[in-house]
């Protein structure tokens, strides 16, 4: 892996909160943008996010599709990568930074409690449940949901993690101040 990512969930169709994440992306000065999942729809049980525009989210999207990683959230859907100018629709990807997996999924297949096979050391990165935490796994590797950019849940800020040289660094997106960080 090269430099440093940007890891988000949840931006469930609000142009506004995209926005800010895709400002965010271009501030930390990040080559890849991983999104974990429900990418344009708000789902049934959510209220609708601010600016909720669908068609604006993906064209601001599309504008960065080559520096775009993403898996497919519980909301996601085929007819979304109609739209989508990058892959979307797998569950989970990997990515190698020196020997340590990063294990990127949505949350609703895979979570603290059903984790994948992992090794010490590797991370299980997810959001889906809208708020952001960490916590060592049984078998050694650490879990760490990002929370979500537009829809967070009990009172935690919408938010992000950057990881950079085996460090997780969560951060608010209204004002970019770190709440947490682990390194590994």
């Amino acid at each position: 892996m090269n430099g440093k990512l940007l890891i988000a969930s949840d931006i469930h169709g609000s142009a506004y909160w995209c926005e800010k994440l895709l400002n965010a992306f271009k501030t930390e000065g990040a080559s890849r943008l991983v999104l974990l999942g429900d990418l344009l729809y708000h789902g049934p049980r959510n209220e609708l996010p601010a600016d909720y525009d669908t068609k604006r989210v993906f064209a601001m999207l599309n504008a960065v599709k080559d520096k775009i990683t993403a898996i497919r959230g519980n909301c996601d859907s085929e007819v979304d990568q109609m739209v989508l100018e990058f892959p979307c629709l797998a569950d989970y990807a990997l990515i190698d930074d020196n020997g340590r997996t990063l294990f990127l999924t949505h949350g609703h297949l895979y979570d603290s409690e059903k984790p994948p096979l992992l090794k010490t050391g590797d991370i299980l990165l997810n959001g889906h449940f809208h708020t952001p935490c960490r916590k060592p796994l049984a078998n050694g590797g650490v879990y760490a949901n990002c929370g979500s950019v537009s829809l967070p849940k009990d009172g935690t800020p919408h938010s992000y993690i950057i990881y950079e040289n085996g460090a997780l660094i969560w951060k608010d997106l209204e004002t970019g101040e770190i709440f947490d960080r682990i390194t590994l």
